[in-house]
């Protein structure tokens, strides 16, 4: 016996891998479908359904996406798996034996109504037997991903992005404002605005900027912070907005290189001294700031001398954060047929080096910041019965601090003391900030 699914008693569990742009695919999702009625319940719990939106950045991302449809396999056989996201539209075929059905990017803003006529097996209906769960209608409150751009035109030659997120796109301003508006009344006092490259957003001859000054105009969401940009999309008249103390101080720009010669054969479309020069620049008109950054270890043909390039360009600039990998082969990119290719072991040891010089940067960073008050959001409390709650300043340093009171989704002044976990340790000082 059948029964086509119902948001009166069906439960969809969702798990992304990725980039912030699924996380943000995701969130939408869930939102439709909680307004849809159906019940989202977390990724470890038993569901009817299971929506793993996967990711194919790197061979191991798309081992972690085949072990996360396994899972959910294991959790609840008679359930229904979905695997979408951009690893499910590269390949589809390799989810044969893991999903029983593959949504592709073109697709996956319809998943609901590709959902809704889905036969249920009626012994699947978990939610109706009273399996336990954990419904997280009250996530999701205190940093929402707002997606604004989609696709990227220009390839790099390691990048396999291009191949499943094709279309160049841009959201229509007035659908963002809506959307943010949305956030604000369900609680949400920080917005990320995301995409695949958000620094060609194009809407009616709008960029980015005049987005930013719509959002600052037209909504009252506490904080702005933006995902990711190239330093050819920075300009003087978009680092303005920064007077506004709602935009973040944070730029994450992916560098990848510091060596002129890998950057040539990646396609970057910038020098290591164009992209110094937008670092100071930014450094010079935003007090404060955290410019955090990507590194590839073990492009095709990376030698000795331009990794040592790469590692002491990174040294000089001191950025906030380093997120470190190493190359991996994506059939159909231009890399993955360029002579030179590292080996693993050597990827390995440079990508160790990388990681320790990461580390050093972001504790030279934070110790800037010593004896310091700074505006916080904090998102949740981690040790419970303990106190310690965890939250980000707006120029992204994670904070620890502990209270008898909850501070969850709140925005507070705290004084900077020593390094704690990940991060650094603070104490509450005052009431809630208007940051």
């Amino acid at each position: 016996m059948d029964a086509t699914a119902s948001g009166n008693y069906t439960r969809v569990a969702f798990y992304t891998l990725g980039c912030k742009l699924n996380q943000a695919e995701t969130e939408s999702l869930i939102g439709q479908f909680r307004e849809d009625g159906y019940q989202v319940v977390l990724p470890a719990d038993q569901a009817d359904i299971y929506i793993i939106n996967t990711c194919t950045i790197t061979h191991v991302a798309d081992s972690k996406s085949r072990r996360a449809l396994r899972a959910a396999r294991r959790r609840n056989p008679c359930a229904i798996v979905i695997a979408i996201g951009c690893y499910a539209h590269r390949a589809p075929h390799e989810f044969s034996s893991t999903a029983d059905i593959v949504v592709n990017n073109k697709d996956k803003p319809h998943l609901l109504e590709i959902v809704k006529g889905l036969p249920l097996p009626v012994d699947s209906f978990v939610g109706a037997s009273g399996i336990g769960g954990h419904d997280i209608s009250d996530g999701f409150r205190t940093r929402s991903l707002v997606k604004i751009q989609d696709g990227c035109n220009t390839p790099c030659t390691y990048c396999i992005v291009p191949s499943v997120r094709t279309y160049e796109h841009s959201v229509p301003v007035p659908q963002i404002i809506e959307e943010i508006r949305k956030k604000v009344s369900l609680g949400y006092k920080e917005i990320v605005l995301t995409g695949t490259k958000i620094g060609c957003y194009r809407d009616n001859g709008n960029g980015l900027e005049r987005l930013i000054e719509c959002i600052l105009n037209n909504t009252n969401i506490r904080r702005i912070r933006l995902s990711s940009l190239q330093t050819e999309e920075i300009t003087p008249q978009l680092l303005a907005l920064w007077q506004n103390n709602r935009l973040c101080r944070h730029f994450h720009l992916a560098l990848q290189s510091g060596s002129n010669t890998v950057l040539s054969r990646m396609k970057r479309r910038y020098s290591v001294d164009a992209y110094q020069e937008m670092v100071t620049l930014i450094k010079k008109s935003i007090a404060d700031v955290s410019i955090t950054t990507d590194i590839m270890v073990g492009f095709p043909g990376e030698s000795g001398i331009e990794f040592e390039e790469s590692y002491l360009y990174c040294k000089q600039l001191g950025f906030a954060a380093i997120h470190v990998f190493p190359f991996s082969i994506r059939q159909g990119t231009e890399a993955a047929d360029m002579s030179g290719q590292i080996t693993d072991k050597v990827k390995k040891d440079r990508a160790n080096r990388m990681l320790e010089l990461a580390d050093c940067c972001r504790h030279s960073f934070y110790a800037k910041f010593s004896g310091r008050i700074l505006s916080v959001l904090w998102e949740k409390e981690i040790v419970p019965r303990e106190g310690i709650y965890c939250g980000l300043t707006d120029n992204y340093i994670r904070v620890f601090t502990r209270s008898g009171e909850s501070l969850t989704n709140r925005i507070t002044l705290a004084k900077i003391e020593g390094v704690y976990r990940n991060g650094i340790w603070a104490e509450i000082k005052g009431n809630e900030s208007s940051d």
